[in-house]
């Protein structure tokens, strides 16, 4: 029976990261995944028409940390990104987030800084200390964008009105008084030039320590092989077996068309559609990844419930859910050698840029010379 210093459940971002630094300490790892493929959610490929697309939804890279951008730019280089939204309400495209555009369209006129935020000064609802996210928009915008913006969208979203979601559900939208219509603030937004999948194809094949064993579970791997300590990043209920019940969870389907006849299917990479259509929205990573190809390929993005063959991508943030998490924490505390990182095993919506910084993390401490 080989032995290898580390299994890691999860062949996504914070798993291969693990395994890469792992590699470097000289430490080898076995990388399982359930999927046929590695880069989690991040995996991108090209289709039959040979455009390069997002299989799993849109992923913006951004972030405020150059250690971040340094550690990953050993395995690729960057495209710039200008990751602009516009949302779709009753056949009229607007600028989101919310700005003084967005301010202007809905007047049907120009106006000003002062008389927007005079005007959101009146609107707003007085909810010092908002509760929910339903409180947190009405406490920053009021009713009017509120029902237009964000009532609709959420409600697909989480397949619940947003007075059951966490107040950061929503703030973390901004809404802005000027005419910055950037979608995201992060100093460096920016993709990997050749896609994700090229950045972890180089990451993995770094160092003959790191095997990767694709449409492999845990259950049935962990029987027969050695090894010293988990990095698990899967659903941490179901590493239990759901032994406190099965924490709540929201899933995609994605549906890809192509049009073979225009460079461009929309105006920008990201258009909502917040309120009667059944998908929340439609990708066109063209827009970013910048490739000279005739013709285009959209995403459309339905969510769902999960089932088996849609599997967990958002934890529901609700304080039922909150509470649940944390009992399963604590068992997770009790484990010996067995290390929880990722959105999934932490049950909280993580950036990538976090979930790399978490993996790095983690390899840091596993890795540093003891006291």
């Amino acid at each position: 029976m080989k032995h290898y210093d580390y299994l890691i459940t999860g062949a996504g971002i914070s798993g291969l990261v693990a395994a890469e630094r792992l590699a470097k300490e000289g430490l080898s790892s076995l990388v399982i995944d359930k999927r046929d493929h590695i880069g989690g959610n991040c995996y991108d490929e090209y289709d039959e028409h040979g455009v390069l697309i997002h299989r799993y939804g849109p992923h913006y890279f951004r972030t405020q940390s150059k250690e971040v951008v340094d550690y990953l730019s050993q395995f690729t280089e960057w495209i710039p990104a200008h990751y602009r939204v516009l949302s779709h309400i009753q056949g009229t495209y607007y600028q989101f987030p919310i700005n003084l555009t967005t301010f202007e369209q809905i007047m049907g006129r120009s106006s000003s800084e002062a008389e927007m935020e005079a005007t959101l000064k009146e609107w707003r609802h007085d909810y010092p200390n908002p509760s929910n996210s339903e409180e947190a928009v009405l406490a920053q915008v009021g009713e009017k964008l509120y029902r237009m913006f964000y009532e609709g969208y959420t409600t697909k979203q989480w397949k619940c009105s947003p007075k059951e979601l966490d107040p950061s559900v929503c703030q973390r939208i901004p809404i802005r008084t000027n005419r910055d219509d950037r979608y995201l603030t992060e100093e460096f937004q920016m993709m990997p030039k050749q896609g994700y999948t090229a950045m972890f194809q180089k990451m993995i094949g770094s160092s003959p320590l790191i095997e990767i064993q694709l449409q492999t579970s845990l259950e049935e791997i962990r029987a027969h092989t050695s090894f010293g300590s988990l990095i698990y990043t899967g659903p941490i209920d179901r590493y239990f077996n759901d032994c406190l019940g099965k924490l709540p969870y929201r899933s995609l389907r994605f549906e890809h068309e192509h049009y073979p006849h225009c460079d461009y299917y929309q105006e920008t990479v990201q258009v909502n559609y917040p309120n009667e259509e059944k998908y929340t929205r439609i990708v066109e990573t063209k827009h970013i990844t910048q490739q000279q190809i005739k013709g285009t390929t959209i995403t459309k993005e339905y969510p769902q419930d999960i089932d088996s063959s849609h599997p967990p991508y958002y934890p529901i943030p609700n304080p039922e859910s909150k509470a649940l998490y944390q009992q399963y924490a604590q068992l997770a505390k009790q484990e010996s050698q067995v290390y929880f990182i990722g959105r999934l095993a932490k049950y909280r919506y993580y950036n990538m840029d976090q979930v790399v910084a978490m993996a790095l993390q983690l390899v840091s401490k596993l890795t540093s010379p003891g006291p």
